[in-house]
């Protein structure tokens, strides 16, 4: 039993993880482990500093919380400081995996899987150097604090991702393809998907042509609209980039219009997937955020340090990488709302322009750059050849105005690679998505 001292505020948050890693590369077996850490992380607030610190000896954290206190000077009001009054007090116990925890599935089962797969990377001639792995995660958390917050939760994905090569007659590609789910049965029944994807991009490899340079309308799938929603406008949503950027704090005026009537842009922890975060790292249950409502600036995300700093309330977006590292604004499941048009009425009125199915990776703040992969032209209201782009590119606000179609269909994306970075802590799993989306005229080069 954890005994807290009045005069402080404290919290501690404790992750119990199971973590497996499969990997082959052209035919061989590169790594293959399932590996268990249990951290913790505890924080003391005297209303002046933060004290710190992180541990694997979660079975003694008494002794390190009273380590922290005596480094700490007491605090007789620490309840009214703006920052401890913005806490909650949640109580919760979540149990979403137990009856499914990848914990407890075989080793060579996961084995099995991705070998039943990595044959149909080789049913072309033109694939060379495939690459398969799995991929899982199961974490359970726990989270105390001095004010009485008593949290419990679990979290957990799994998931295939293969690369390869291509090359003929003087072109070549890079191929990729992956899956993400929370669960083991998810990953069954996907020879069909997984040769498709393949084919699909041996016949862009063969058949695809160059751009032709200009701007042009351009229609983003789910999976470039989320990317696009993240890195261009999720990012400028953390309002810890605001506390040191005037100009940056100036530009963000809530009520200020910023984009087409059509568009929203939420964001939210309690949506299922790689990005789900019922309660964020400082104890804030998850709810949904508005950062643009038809096309007005909503709403930024918070720790509760921003939040006491701006005068906002909370959002629960305070997250760490791990135990490792101190909680700081990050985004969890970030999407734009559909419309009302189906596919084909969305890209029937453009006589000429290019839809974005696939995308390499993405970046920007105020200028963003989408690197596509896989991208089709529209031609006369219908898709057409297969075509090279090496970016597409634009002012942030400039195209958020442009935006004038979205599908009623939205799709929202888990990954199980990568993740979301911000100044040390990488890779962070997040979700995102939305509808396909038309933009009227964009930078395609």
């Amino acid at each position: 039993m954890i005994q807290f001292r009045d005069g402080f505020y404290a919290d501690i948050r404790i992750e119990d993880r199971s973590r497996t890693v499969i990997s082959y590369k052209a035919g061989a077996l590169e790594e293959m482990r399932n590996r268990r850490e249990r951290q913790a992380f505890l924080r003391v607030y005297d209303g002046n500093l933060w004290y710190y610190a992180s541990v694997t000896d979660v079975d003694h954290l008494q002794k390190t919380l009273d380590g922290l206190y005596a480094a700490a000077s007491e605090n007789p009001r620490i309840l009214g400081d703006p920052v401890v009054r913005r806490f909650e007090k949640n109580r919760d116990s979540i149990s979403n995996f137990a009856d499914c925890s990848v914990r407890d599935v075989p080793l060579k089962e996961k084995q099995a899987l991705l070998l039943s797969y990595l044959p149909l990377l080789e049913e072309d001639s033109c694939v060379a150097l495939p690459e398969g792995h799995y991929l899982d995660r199961n974490s359970q958390f726990r989270f105390l604090s001095s004010l009485g917050a008593d949290i419990a939760y679990d979290y957990q994905t799994c998931g295939l991702a293969f690369s390869f090569s291509m090359a003929e007659g003087g072109k070549k590609f890079s191929g990729h393809w992956q899956k993400g789910g929370t669960r083991f049965d998810d990953l069954q029944g996907l020879t069909e998907a997984i040769r498709g994807a393949v084919r699909e991009q041996t016949y862009f490899l063969r058949n695809s042509v160059p751009v032709e340079a200009g701007k042009y309308p351009v229609v983003l799938s789910p999976e470039a609209a989320g990317v696009f929603a993240h890195e261009s406008f999720g990012h400028k949503s953390e309002s810890d980039f605001m506390l040191s950027d005037e100009s940056m704090k100036d530009e963000w005026q809530l009520g200020k219009a910023v984009g087409s009537p059509i568009l929203s842009i939420a964001e939210c922890g309690s949506v299922p997937g790689s990005g789900f975060v019922p309660y964020d790292d400082e104890g804030t249950k998850a709810r949904r955020n508005y950062l643009i409502k038809n096309g007005v600036l909503a709403g930024r995300l918070h720790s509760a340090a921003t939040a006491a700093a701006l005068d906002e309330g909370l959002t629960g977006n305070a997250r760490a990488i791990d135990c490792t590292f101190e909680p700081i604004v990050r985004m969890t499941t970030t999407y734009i709302e559909g419309g009302g048009l189906s596919f084909d009425e969305l890209i029937a009125p453009i006589e000429k322009g290019y839809y974005i199915k696939t995308i390499r990776h993405g970046s920007g703040m105020s200028t963003f750059t989408i690197a596509p992969a896989l991208a089709y032209e529209i031609a006369d209201g219908k898709l057409g050849r297969p075509v090279q782009i090496s970016v597409i590119t634009g002012s942030v606000f400039e195209t958020l105005g442009l935006i004038d179609g979205l599908t009623k269909d939205v799709e929202l994306l888990s990954f199980v690679t990568g993740g979301c970075g911000k100044m040390e802590q990488m890779g962070l799993p997040v979700g995102f998505g939305g509808p396909y989306v038309r933009i009227s005229s964009m930078n395609v080069q």
